[in-house]
């Protein structure tokens, strides 16, 4: 399991311009099953995301494609944790 998170960076400005297609991208990532939860980090500084069932390296190149990255809106960080104990609710992320 890993946690993306997108950090607004240089060009933050030119976010409306991409937006669209970073959305497209969060999508992508929905229907693959790559992401399980999404959301803003506050106040104003970015995105989170969870991803499961895939691989740092898949993750990496999947992240490298996302136009927020490409364009520098965003710098991209991965942490990977190797989850031992969820409530029930999440049993599915740890299998």
């Amino acid at each position: 399991m890993f946690i993306v998170l997108l950090k607004f960076s240089e060009n933050k400005a030119r976010a409306g311009e991409f937006m669209d297609d970073h959305k497209a991208w969060i999508q992508r990532g929905f229907e693959n099953g790559t992401f399980v939860l999404m959301g803003s980090l506050q106040p104003n500084l970015g995105g989170a995301l969870l991803a499961h069932d895939t691989t740092l390296s898949d993750l990496e190149s999947f992240v490298g494609e996302d136009p927020f990255v490409v364009e520098k809106i965003v710098t991209p960080e991965i942490l990977e944790i190797t989850a031992s104990r969820a409530d029930e609710r999440l049993s599915f992320l740890i299998g």
